[in-house]
């Protein structure tokens, strides 16, 4: 079994590590105003860590602490934060010719630090599709580093809440970074369509309540997704036959 220290001079980790730094001021921002936001929104201090620790989804956190804060109930929490998670479904697939020859527990294991960054980072790195030697150590590499880069900052945020003034706009800088973030993510005319209408679908469900809006927001950019990806499979098929 490999050691920690043959594999930190690993060039595949190393690679991987490397690679995910581009992303980590924007991680560190975002974990940052999500840990201020999980100490002020009235979790106790070991709650908050907690919940920074096994649930590890910036997006789900922030997604649930409204309804947790307002005493909605725990199905809706739990459906609020499934939904926000439902990309990691799609995601785990793609993963799969990558990673299925592990054993389970290392799968299972893989599974809780990789981010969707980690996916992208991969996508570039590894054009060709196919499995290639260095692959799992180049993944484990970026899985450490956003990792460290999204739990260090969160950790601080819970820590120093009350030490940081809302003055400092840290929840405008947050959203600034992760539209940054879903920016990168943006890469062609499915992704395109599916973030425009969720935040036309988003805007238009604002009255809702219990935060609900963002769970149709949800909803409405996977269908929107899916419907472009079906009808761009659909247009190469006929091209193909033409």
């Amino acid at each position: 079994m490999t050691s920690l220290r043959e594999l930190a001079h690993d060039p595949h980790f190393r690679r991987g590590s490397r690679d995910m730094l581009d992303f980590a001021p924007g991680i560190a921002a975002w974990g940052l105003v999500t840990g201020v936001a999980m100490a002020k929104s009235g979790l106790s201090l070991p709650l908050a860590v907690l919940m920074s620790l096994t649930v590890y989804a910036g997006s789900a956190q922030l997604a649930s602490l409204p309804l947790l804060a307002s005493g909605a109930p725990m199905w809706v929490i739990w459906a609020a934060a499934l939904c926000v998670n439902l990309r990691f479904v799609i995601f785990s697939a793609q993963w799969r010719p990558f990673l299925g020859h592990l054993p389970r527990a290392r799968r299972v294991a893989l599974g809780y630090p990789l981010a969707d960054l980690n996916l992208i980072a991969f996508q570039r790195a590894w054009p060709s599709g196919r499995r290639e030697p260095g692959q799992v150590r180049y993944i484990v590499g970026g899985a450490a580093t956003i990792w460290l880069c999204w739990q260090l900052p969160s950790l601080l945020g819970i820590f120093l809440s009350e030490a940081i003034p809302t003055e400092w706009g840290l929840g405008f800088a947050g959203t600034l970074a992760m539209l940054g973030l879903t920016f990168g993510l943006m890469h062609d005319r499915s992704t395109w369509t599916a973030a425009f209408v969720a935040g036309t679908a988003a805007v238009a469900a604002y009255a809702l309540p219990l935060k609900l809006n963002i769970v149709v927001a949800i909803a409405a950019a996977v269908a929107a997704g899916l419907m472009m990806e079906h009808a761009e499979r659909a247009g190469r098929r006929l091209r193909g036959g033409a």
